[in-house]
């Protein structure tokens, strides 16, 4: 089941990539960067059939990805860079967007939630979506920071083949993909982290327990103006019940010390894995 979860998912990333390159960015001859970009350029530039230059390319992608990444990566690339060029080949070439910032942007959002769903399954599209997995394996860079270097030299081959504004357009077309990547990775499920300092820790901890249904931690401290010995809460939530424990937190003790953070991601009982309070 988790081997059909994964393909599944792969395909539906390959599907979201052909989407947007056939549908928004080709269309409009902006060429965002990685395999698909050389190929709408290369496509311009010397009437190369797009599916035929991304056939090639993920063949020697695919040699790479066995000798850095390893077999399994290997096999999930195997997947996606055979997928490819398949799926850009039998999605129509429709330009749905005449606005051709509105059709970047699309395009370019497609694209960045398409590249996550990729690397959160150890896969990738082949082309230059593999070296930013070498350059995470190797150098701990984060993958959109990556995909942004590498994109970056096949953007600049716009400049020999398209006008200046498509350049800017496909420069911009990375940047959006890269937040959305950076989005995807660690915005959506962000948690608010507390800490409360009263003389009332007792009945808040009782209710942040009880009411917001979080689990709450006492630290010892020291406050260093007086040198006397406090108990401080740490608690973290969701953002959905942040409100509720600000509530709680207000009915004992209106003038308590509090410090709220938030944290992109936490592991672990109730939020993680089980828990019905989730």
């Amino acid at each position: 089941m988790k081997i059909v979860k994964r393909l599944l998912s792969i395909t539906f990333a390959i599907i979201l990539i052909s989407v947007g390159v056939n549908m928004f960015l080709g269309p409009h001859d902006i060429a965002a960067g990685g395999i698909t970009g050389l190929a709408i350029i290369l496509e311009a530039y010397m009437g190369l059939e797009r599916s035929f230059v991304i056939l090639v390319a993920n063949a020697i992608v695919l040699v790479l990805a066995f000798i850095f990444l390893g077999k399994e990566i290997f096999l999930n690339t195997a997947i996606g860079a055979t997928m490819l060029p398949f799926v850009i080949g039998i999605v129509p070439r429709y330009n749905i967007v005449q606005d051709t910032m509105v059709a970047m942007i699309v395009g370019s959002v497609l694209f960045g939630v398409a590249v996550h769903i990729l690397y959160s399954n150890k896969a990738s599209s082949g082309g230059t979506a593999v070296p930013p997995l070498i350059f995470q394996k190797y150098f701990k860079i984060n993958p959109a920071i990556g995909l942004f270097l590498t994109d970056g030299v096949v953007v600049t081959l716009c400049l020999l083949v398209f006008p200046v504004d498509n350049f800017f357009f496909a420069v911009f077309s990375i940047f959006i993909t890269s937040v959305t990547m950076r989005y995807l990775e660690s915005g959506i499920n962000k948690k608010k982290m507390v800490y409360i300092i009263s003389e009332k820790n007792e009945l808040i901890a009782q209710d942040i327990m009880h009411e917001v249904g979080r689990g709450v931690t006492i630290i010892p401290a020291i406050g260093a103006y007086k040198g006397n010995n406090v108990n401080m809460l740490m608690v973290t939530c969701h953002t959905k019940d942040y409100r509720h424990l600000i509530e709680v937190v207000d009915r004992h003790d209106k003038e308590a010390f509090m410090i709220t953070d938030t944290v992109s991601d936490v592991h672990g009982k109730g939020f993680s894995y089980q828990s019905g309070t989730v």
